[in-house]
């Protein structure tokens, strides 16, 4: 496959971040999930070809020297710019590469993904575990297969992410759901919504996070590739997107202070947590735990 040059793979320890503190990771450069929406295609990143994934070169090689200089161990979140398990993936293993090297050196691994691929690493995963922390989370925008094909074309449906999701849950892996972003006018009913926290659950999920916010995030040329596609798919929506949003960078669905509440209220009727603090601490404490009590002898 097409490659790009890498000085450096591991990005530093962050103390905010999803799922806790942890260091950051990419693999490869671009995506080709095809999803009309997608921020990462935003000018701000630099990503030139988007559309074409390129592996960093030596990337492996790269990362294992980063992880044996570090001090201190930690999650390592992966592919926060694009998806880790690309179709690509399935040949060069470097995602599976990774997760060897996390395991071997100690360090925990989290990505969000859309495809089913992700299963394959569960036994990888589950080693990991033995000494750190591990999480899986799946992006399901709809309910509904059709729709879900139109919006995030190049990429596996909803319904065979929710059985990739089912069986890393099955394994004991810590796995939920990214309820984002969610289109005005398009995937932002009630309906859609509630069905997907519902397939979520009988998934195996433990969380479904959404940022508080219901809606999309559109800037530069990423708002110009959004509109122009939502306009190819849904003829007369990128003028209702103008009239309703203008140039805003966040653009809420329009039944946003009814919604949130309703989505909140049924993530705990379901048991599943929406607040990242909460995922985090399901994800850390049994490791902080045994952390200090190697600490205390």
């Amino acid at each position: 496959m097409l490659t790009t040059p890498a000085k450096s793979i591991l990005s530093p320890w962050h103390e905010g971040s999803w799922y806790g503190p942890c260091y950051g990771a990419n693999l490869y450069r671009g995506c080709c999930h095809g999803c009309i929406y997608c921020d990462s295609r935003s000018e701000c990143y630099g990503i030139e070809n988007f559309d074409t994934v390129r592996a960093k070169e030596n990337a492996l090689a790269i990362l294992e020297r980063e992880l044996r200089s570090k001090r201190r161990t930690g999650l390592v979140a992966l592919g926060a710019m694009s998806d880790s398990y690309n179709p690509f993936e399935e040949q060069e293993r470097l995602t599976r590469g990774a997760l060897e090297l996390f395991e071997r050196y100690g360090f925990g691994a989290a990505f969000d993904t859309k495809s089913p691929l992700a299963a394959r690493d569960g036994d990888i995963l589950r080693e990991i575990m033995k000494r750190a922390p591990a999480a899986v989370s799946f992006t399901v925008t709809c309910a509904d297969d059709g729709l879900s094909r139109k919006i995030e074309q190049n990429v596996a449906p909803t319904s065979r992410r929710l059985e990739a999701l089912a069986s890393l849950a099955a394994q004991g892996i810590p796995c939920g759901v990214l309820l984002m972003p969610i289109l005005p006018f398009v995937n932002d009913t009630e309906e859609n919504l509630l069905g997907i926290l519902r397939m979520a659950k009988e998934a195996g999920a433990k969380w479904a996070f959404f940022y508080g916010m219901l809606g999309v995030t559109l800037r530069g040329n990423q708002r110009m590739h959004f509109l122009g596609k939502i306009e190819e798919l849904f003829p007369g929506m990128k003028h209702r997107y103008i009239a309703a949003y203008g140039e805003a960078y966040q653009c809420p669905v329009p039944d946003h202070r009814r919604l949130v509440p309703l989505v909140i209220k049924e993530c705990e009727r379901l048991g599943l947590l929406w607040r990242m603090e909460d995922i985090a601490a399901l994800v850390q404490s049994p490791y902080d735990a045994e952390a200090r009590q190697m600490r205390l002898f």
